[in-house]
C-alpha cells in the first residue's frame, strides 16, 4: 500500500505541472497580441517530444536510474518555465516572441519526456513490489488527472487565466499584480521544484545489468525502433500518431475559442464563457473517472475496440465543439467534455500498457519513449502546425467577433472530421484478433 501510495504523490504532482498552464496558456499568449502563434507554443510540445522522450528513455535504459532522471528533468523543466513567468511579469504586452518562445520550449524539452519516465517508473517498480500493472495501474494513474484539476481550478478561481489576481495584501507590501495571466507559469514551476526533490526519494528503478556484448544501436537503446519490423506495431505506431494529431488541439484553442464568447451579445455573463478553465475542468474529471473501466474494456475488447471507441470520442468531442455554446447549448459544451475522457485515456494511457506488454524488459523505457515520439511528438506537432493555420485563417483573421465565432465553427467541423476519416481508416487497416482476459494480439 505504501508503494502505491507513494507512485499515487507521484502522479498527482506530474500532471499539476502540466495543469497550470496547458489549458490557459491561449489566453495569455492572446492577452499580449501572440494569439496567432499560439498553435506554435502547442506544436513545440510535439516537436521536443519527437527525440527528447526517446533520448531519455534510452539514458533511463542504460545509465541514469529513471526516477533520478525524472527529477532532474523535472528541475531544469520548472527552472526554464519560472524563467518565462519572470519575463512576461517584467514585460507584459511588450514580451518578445523569440524570448518567450525560446524559455518556454527549453522548459518543455525537459517536461515532455517526464511523461514516458514517470510511466517507466510507475511499472517498474509496481513490478518489482509484485503488482499487477493492467490492474493497479490505472486507480494510480487517476490521480494525474486529479492534479490537473485542481491545478487548473486554482488557476480559474484564483483569476490567473484573465490577469484578475493580484498578490497586494496592504499597502505596504506591494507585490506586482499578475496581470496577463502569466503567473500560471509560476505555480507550474513551484510544483516541478517539489516534484523534482519528491522524485529523488521513489524506490529505485535501476539500469540494465546485462553484460552480454551489443552492437551499437543496441547499446544506445536504440533497438526499439525495431518494433517497426512488426506489421501490428508498426500499423499501431503509424495510428497513434494520427490520432495524437487531435491531442493538444483542444489544450491549445478550447479556452480562447469559449472565452471569445464574452464578446458576443447575449453571452458576455454567462458563467461558461467567464470561467472556460472550470468548464474545461470536467473533461479531466471525465478522465479520471474513464481510466478505471480501462482494465476491463482492455481485457474484455483489446486494443483495436478500444482505441476505435477513442477515435468516435475524438470525433464527438470536436463536433460538440462545433454545434455548442456557453448558453443554451452548453449541455453540448458539457457533453463534450465528458467524452473527452474516452478519447484521451482510451487511447494514451491503454497505448502505453500494450506498449509495456509488447515489449522486452531490456527495451522498455525506450519503447514508451518510442510511444510518446509518435504521439506527442510526430502527432501532435503535425496537429498543432495543421490546427493552428486553419484556426489562423478561419478565425485570426477576422477582426469581428461574429465572424470570428464562425471560423471557431468551421475549425471545429474540420477537426471533427478528420477524426472520424481516421476512425474508419483504423477499422479497416489494423487487423488483431483479441485473446479475452489478456491485451495480447495477433496477426
Amino acid at each position: 500500500m505504501q508503494i502505491k501510495l507513494r507512485l499515487t504523490v507521484m502522479n498527482f504532482l506530474q500532471f499539476a505541472v502540466w495543469g497550470a498552464y496547458l489549458t490557459s496558456m491561449g489566453n495569455y499568449l492572446s492577452s499580449i497580441g501572440m494569439g496567432a502563434e499560439i498553435g506554435l507554443f502547442y506544436a513545440m510540445q510535439g516537436i521536443v517530444s519527437i527525440f527528447m522522450p526517446a533520448l531519455l528513455g534510452i539514458v533511463a535504459d542504460r545509465w541514469i536510474p529513471a526516477q533520478k532522471l525524472l527529477g532532474i528533468c523535472h528541475g531544469l523543466a520548472a527552472f526554464f518555465l519560472f524563467a518565462a513567468a519572470w519575463y512576461g511579469m517584467n514585460t507584459g504586452v511588450e514580451a518578445q516572441f523569440s524570448i518567450l518562445f525560446t524559455l518556454y520550449s527549453l522548459s518543455v524539452a525537459f517536461y515532455m519526456p517526464t511523461i514516458a519516465l514517470s510511466n517507466s517508473v510507475a511499472y517498474a517498480v509496481l513490478t518489482n513490489n509484485g503488482f499487477d500493472t493492467i490492474r493497479d495501474f490505472p486507480p494510480i494513474r487517476t490521480l494525474r488527472t486529479i492534479g490537473f484539476i485542481i491545478a487548473m481550478l486554482f488557476v480559474n478561481f484564483a483569476g490567473i487565466q484573465d490577469g484578475r489576481f493580484s498578490l497586494n495584501f496592504s499597502n505596504q507590501i506591494n507585490f506586482p499584480s499578475f496581470q496577463y495571466s502569466y503567473a500560471q507559469f509560476y505555480v507550474s514551476a513551484v510544483l516541478g521544484f517539489v516534484l523534482m526533490i519528491y522524485s529523488f526519494t521513489l524506490p529505485n528503478v535501476g539500469v540494465s545489468s546485462s553484460r552480454e556484448k551489443k552492437s551499437l544501436s543496441e547499446a544506445l537503446g536504440l533497438n526499439a525502433f525495431s518494433l517497426f519490423k512488426e506489421k501490428k506495431m508498426a500499423i499501431f505506431f503509424i495510428f497513434s500518431m494520427l490520432l495524437g494529431v487531435s491531442l493538444q488541439i483542444t489544450n491549445g484553442y478550447a479556452n480562447p475559442f469559449i472565452t471569445s464568447y464574452k464578446g458576443i451579445p447575449g453571452y458576455q455573463d454567462t458563467w461558461g464563457a467567464n470561467n472556460a478553465n472550470a468548464l474545461i475542468s470536467l473533461s479531466q474529471l471525465s478522465e479520471a473517472v474513464c481510466i478505471l473501466l480501462i482494465s476491463f474494456f482492455l481485457k474484455k475488447f483489446g486494443i483495436k475496440k478500444v482505441m476505435l471507441i477513442a477515435m468516435f470520442a475524438w470525433f464527438l468531442r470536436f463536433a460538440l465543439f462545433a454545434t455548442g455554446d456557453p448558453g443554451p447549448g452548453v449541455w453540448m459544451f458539457v457533453l463534450s467534455m465528458v467524452v473527452y475522457g474516452v478519447a484521451f485515456d482510451f487511447f494514451n494511457v491503454s497505448g502505453s500498457l500494450f506498449v509495456d506488454k509488447e515489449t522486452g524488459k531490456e527495451i522498455r523505457s525506450s519503447a514508451q519513449g518510442l510511444f510518446m515520439m509518435m504521439t506527442n511528438g510526430f502527432g501532435a506537432t503535425l496537429g498543432m502546425l495543421a490546427a493552428g493555420a486553419v484556426v489562423n485563417h478561419y478565425v485570426f483573421s477576422q477582426s469581428e467577433p461574429l465572424l470570428r465565432l464562425e471560423g471557431w465553427k468551421t475549425s471545429w467541423t474540420i477537426f471533427a472530421i478528420y477524426s472520424l476519416v481516421v476512425a474508419v481508416l483504423f477499422a479497416i487497416v489494423f487487423k488483431y484478433k483479441h485473446k479475452p482476459e489478456t491485451i495480447q494480439s495477433t496477426e
